[in-house]
């Protein structure tokens, strides 16, 4: 059912033109208006339900208040508004002549009479007047004005009082005076006495020739109970509350007799005489009194309750008409316009109007609170949700009596004056030709309505009014929905809706019973472009990551220097589309988040409202996707990182020294230490997990901002964009989508910060572990051959410019020295340069020559003990090390003419798309690399891949959980786990390739 009413809306808006349905023949008498007022409303959609707003204060002097229009109206000349305001009486020394609705005419009485106490007549006084025209009597008298048989006194008589004509006279409720008959018994039999074939009801005789009244049926149904009991109250007052309203235009009566129809839920297309029926029955047969203000459902001395139950008449009455004002979020000058001013004319269950009273202070909302949350709910944007369980015994004590309420919205007029329009009900119980016709998503079934109550412990009585109710009706769930008319910049809505479903309860143990009861304002827009757009969005640049998984295939095609496309060739390709895929759900889900997040929040005249939950399901299942594909894309660089292979070239030669012996003095070659391979080695075991960012301060940050500095309250439904809340605000629903955004902003910034940090800062002025594993490599004469794929990786240059590195202090200190004064050659790999780090892309003969060298390598994983491993296993593995290291290192002096190499630049396209275009045939290539590209084999070169993929990780559990402390709690310990699998893992296959024995890794 949500934003059904927003899309119809969207529709009327954009042909322009009325919508024409066709009439079906009246389905029954008491259930439709003419069809020549149907018909002069059909045909003009744009009609305004404006009204004028007056309550009984603004009415003048010589005014009183009709409770049928909810206007002023001139009382006559001859007469003053009476008690309460709601009726002209007779001015002071004027007698009623005749009286109808609240209006009578009067007459006045010769000079020195009165009034008599009935108003009906002028009577001499037998001691003065009082200030209002009656006669009165010492104090102790009792004043008697009528004879016996009825007729008029000059002085006080007690007598029996005549009943017949011309009298028409009986005895009060009190026994002390003798009074004039209803006008209805008079009427009917022309005496004081109801006799056959009239019927009495309710103090009124009526005559039996209105059938149906004669067979009203007091009973309510209580639909989700599937009970139909006999109520008392309706037993007490139907009867007559219908014939006063249908015989006399009694407006009291009428007001009475449409609160029934309210207590049975509007229910229409029954064969019997119920409230509603009777209702209906009423308003149908008094077309020819016209409408009020201009609106066809609306008939004099009757209440409006329904919008009639014509299809397709409810989306014209919600989508037709844009309310008439305009609101804003942050309008301090004006605050009217951010606030929603619906105002409730109240009605007590007898007819009688009560007062206005505005929604605030919870008039409503039958949940207890602070004011200031309960007011909250009309804060103009403020997305509203209030729960609770309340007690029966609690309900039926502080609700004896239901009240009804006629809700409107108040707006400035053209005028000047305040005028209010009506804010249609969606009663979710209303049963149409026994079927909840408002429990469907299709609006043109829809009949809405007007009155409301809260409570109803009143109409469930069966046998006296004083017992416990067998069954109470509760107003258990209230939603207004607030919905923004398309393509609006001024903060244009449609009428508000309000939608009601109540809650039959049977009466058990009150003490012990409760039920759950919501009131919540909801605010809609269409959201079918949005969504639109992010398909769109999703759609376009989806292909494009098609295209980019391609080239990523064919790159890593070449760099394994296969031709084939097999099997192989299309899991990469997935995995490619994977990740590439996941790009773009993250940049659509986060500049979607960020487009809700700023627009929302920093809007002033309200252009967009935030999707509803429902309406999020599509952004959640992106965040999931973003999330499913990046691990997918993760754990795939987190094993090809755990199986590269890797080896360190020591370009140390072994020197002659000088040996005794029992022969004398003789000269040998010293062996080179393995300690410098050890160390570089224990190095490299180091910075594999090294990042630019600390994922613990990571997390902390990020929830640091969130729970205490407030940031999570930009998250909220509201359009607050303060960062702090007291104890008495209201805390507004999480929007999903804000949630995410609120997180994603902050993570990218906090981790970009720390990045920024790292790179200018840390690694400038501290350290920076990937230039000096450089530095090391240099000094320790010691070169790293990667191999990432089967044809491509990198090269570090270490081979140091002094010839050895294998000595003592004194002479690592003069050659250092040496080289910071340049006066030795430069540590590049060519002549006059100092690149040491290289992307290379290896032939396929170099790559043979190097798996039959590597395989006798690979043949163990490296000795376990130190003492456990047998000579010939051991000399196998020294004999496997030195070849490799003599292969590699012959192979970087140029030595082998088949599988020589060159070095160039990579081309500005070839460094964009990660990729080389031309393919090593009978030599490798040897990129010039200065940004150390070969950290992509380590935690620090994928660092944007680490960093999202945290983040996520913390949404996913946040979106499951709503809760920032256990998202940040999980993502930190997921991030150690991955970083202990990457150090154990990577530490294994180091030592497996390089014959570094592991207990050396420390």
């Amino acid at each position: 059912m949500v934003g059904t009413r927003c899309i119809v809306g969207v529709r009327a808006m954009e042909t322009g033109k009325p919508v024409l349905f066709a009439v079906s023949p009246v389905r029954e008498l008491g259930h439709g208006i003419s069809l020549v007022s149907f018909l002069l409303c059909i045909t003009c959609p744009g009609h305004s339900f404006s009204i004028p707003f007056q309550r009984p204060g603004d009415c003048g002097l010589r005014q009183y208040y009709d409770r049928a229009s909810l206007s002023c109206e001139q009382c006559p000349d001859t007469m003053q508004p009476g008690p309460g305001g709601t009726s002209c009486v007779c001015l002071p020394g004027y007698k009623l002549m005749s009286s109808h609705g609240p209006v009578g005419t009067c007459q006045k009485c010769p000079e020195n009479m009165g009034v008599t106490s009935d108003g009906w007549d002028c009577i001499h006084c037998p001691s003065g007047l009082t200030l209002s025209g009656n006669c009165q009597c010492s104090p102790g008298y009792i004043l008697i004005e009528r004879d016996f048989n009825g007729t008029l006194l000059n002085k006080a008589v007690c007598v029996d009082c005549d009943e017949n004509e011309p009298s028409f006279t009986s005895s009060n409720a009190f026994g002390h005076r003798c009074e004039r008959c209803h006008d209805t018994f008079i009427n009917r039999s022309n005496s004081c006495s109801c006799q056959q074939p009239n019927i009495l009801a309710g103090g009124i005789c009526f005559s039996r020739a209105n059938n149906f009244l004669s067979r009203v049926l007091p009973t309510i149904r209580f639909g989700h109970l599937g009970v139909m009991l006999r109520s008392e109250w309706l037993s007490l007052h139907l009867q007559a509350s219908a014939a006063a309203c249908l015989l006399y235009s009694n407006q009291t009566a009428c007001q009475a007799l449409g609160n029934m129809c309210v207590m049975n839920m509007h229910s229409l297309g029954s064969p019997d005489s119920d409230a509603c029926f009777i209702f209906r029955y009423i308003f149908t047969n008094t077309a020819r009194l016209g409408s009020l203000h201009s609106i066809a459902f609306w008939r004099p001395n009757l209440p409006w309750l329904y919008y009639d139950d014509q299809p397709g008449l409810a989306s014209r009455v919600l989508t037709t008409s844009p309310f008439p004002s305009s609101f804003s979020f942050k309008s301090r000058e004006q605050e009217h316009s951010s606030k929603l001013p619906f105002v409730a004319a109240l009605y007590d269950v007898r007819g009688n109007f009560l007062k206005w009273h505005t929604l605030d202070g919870g008039l409503l909302q039958l949940c207890p609170d602070i004011v200031t949350r309960l007011d909250a709910a009309y804060t103009f944007g403020t997305t509203y949700e209030q729960n609770c369980d309340l007690s029966l015994a609690k309900i039926l004590a502080d609700y004896p009596e239901p009240v009804f309420y006629d809700v409107y919205l108040s707006h400035p007029g053209s005028d000047g004056h305040r005028h209010i329009w009506p804010v249609p009900v969606l009663n979710l119980n209303l049963r149409y030709n026994e079927l909840f016709v408002n429990q469907g998503n299709n609006i043109n079934n829809w009949l809405l309505t007007r009155r409301i109550f809260l409570v109803d412990t009143l109409s469930g009585r069966e046998t006296t009014l004083t017992n416990l109710p067998r069954v109470i009706r509760i107003a258990s769930k209230i939603t207004i929905s607030i919905c923004l008319v398309p393509n609006t910049y001024k903060g244009l809505i449609y009428p508000p809706l309000m939608t009601v479903e109540y809650t039959d309860v049977q009466i058990q143990n009150p003490n012990t019973q409760t039920v759950k009861v919501s009131f919540s304002v909801n605010y809609e827009m269409r959201q079918s472009d949005s969504l639109v757009q992010t398909n769109v969005a999703v759609g376009v640049l989806g292909a494009l990551a098609v295209l980019w998984s391609i080239l990523k295939t064919a790159a890593w095609k070449r760099r394994i220097g296969s031709p084939f496309v097999d099997l192989t060739t299309v899991i990469h390709f997935l995995i490619f589309y994977a990740g590439a895929l996941a790009n773009v759900f993250i940049v659509v889900t986060v500049g979607s988040a960020f487009y809700w997040l700023i627009l929302f929040k920093g809007q002033q005249y309200v252009s967009v409202f935030l999707p509803l939950p429902v309406e999020e399901e599509n952004f959640v299942t992106y965040v999931g996707c973003a999330f499913g594909l990046k691990a997918l894309h993760f754990l795939y660089k987190l094993v090809s990182q755990l199986s590269i292979d890797i080896f360190f070239i020591d370009w140390e030669r072994p020197k002659g020294k000088t040996i005794k012996s029992d022969d004398g003095l003789k000269s040998d070659l010293a062996p080179v230490s393995i300690w410098r391979t050890y160390f570089v080695g224990n190095e490299w075991n180091e910075i594999q997990t090294v990042r630019k960012t600390n994922p613990l301060f990571q997390v902390i940050a990020v929830l640091f901002l969130l729970e205490i500095a407030g940031f999570k309250n930009l998250a909220l439904m509201d359009p607050s964009s303060s960062l702090l809340k007291s104890e008495d605000d209201y805390i507004a629903p999480w929007s999903q989508t804000l949630r995410y955004g609120v997180v994603t902003a902050l993570w990218l910034a906090i981790g970009l910060l720390q990045a920024l940090f790292f790179s200018v800062v840390y690694e400038r002025f501290v350290e920076d572990k990937i230039r000096q594993f450089v530095d090391l490599c240099s000094m320790s004469n010691i070169s790293v051959f990667i191999l990432s794929h089967r044809c491509y990786g990198y090269y570090i240059h270490g081979r140091s410019v002094h010839g050895h590195a294998d000595t003592n202090m004194e002479e690592i200190n003069m050659n250092l020295k040496r080289e910071a004064e340049n006066m030795c050659s430069q540590r590049g790999l060519q002549p006059n340069n100092d690149i040491q780090t290289f992307q290379i892309s290896i032939c396929n003969r170099m790559r043979i020559q190097f798996d039959r060298v590597h395989a006798n390598i690979t043949k163990r994983n490296g000795p376990s003990r130190f003492l456990q491993s047998s000579s010939t296993t051991s000399e196998q593995s020294t004999k496997a090390y030195h070849t490799m290291n003599k292969f590699l290192s012959s192979f970087i002096d140029h030595a082998f003419k088949d599988m020589d190499y060159f070095v160039k630049d990579k081309l500005f396209l070839e460094r964009m798309l990660s990729m080389e275009f031309m393919e090593p045939m009978d030599k490798s290539i040897f990129y010039n690399d200065l940004k150390h590209s070969f950290s992509n084999v380590l935690f620090y070169g994928n660092e944007s891949t680490l960093l999202v993929f945290d983040m996520l990780f913390f949404c996913v559990v946040d979106i499951a959980a709503q809760n920032f402390v256990l998202a940040a709690i999980l993502t930190y310990l997921q991030s150690e786990c991955f970083r202990l699998i990457r150090a154990t893992a990577g530490q294994k296959n180091l030592a497996s390739k390089t014959l570094i024995d592991k207990r050396f890794l420390i």
